[in-house]
């Protein structure tokens, strides 16, 4: 199985190529490639010519894909370039560490059912009589 050590969405720096010193956000990640898409890195220029009447031809601008070795992760607390290690968390899930300050890089965390709880919790409503 093929593992990278960025994911979609997460800050990076550029390390080496012709955007070398970028700092953007990654839009895919391909680890079968070992590839990742990064907005506003590798931008490749396409000239499309229309192929059916009405059709309108132009150029095209997209961003294309950078070997993920060329990128390293920027660390939301410490704003460094960082190498990443592994670690478990209380839960014993598997979660990603800053090598600089020891910050948890996967911030995504699954909501708990708070809404069960509050209505466990909720209390009885009180009638209120009227006066006649």
């Amino acid at each position: 199985m093929n593992k990278v050590h960025v994911k979609k969405g997460d800050k990076i720096v550029v390390l080496a190529g012709k955007d070398k010193g970028k700092k953007s956000q990654i839009l895919s990640v391909n680890p079968t490639e070992h590839r990742v898409v990064v907005a506003d890195v590798n931008i490749l220029v396409h000239h499309n010519k229309p192929k059916k009447q009405g059709e309108k031809g132009g150029i095209v601008k997209a961003p294309g894909a950078i070997d993920c070795s060329n990128v390293q992760v920027i660390c939301p607390v410490c704003n460094k370039a960082t190498r990443i290690a592994h670690s478990k968390d209380d839960k014993n899930k598997s979660v990603r560490i800053c090598k600089k300050c020891g910050a948890v890089l996967d911030t995504k965390v699954k909501a708990t059912k708070k809404s069960s709880e509050k209505k466990a919790e909720k209390k009885p409503a009180v009638k209120k009589e009227n006066k006649e």
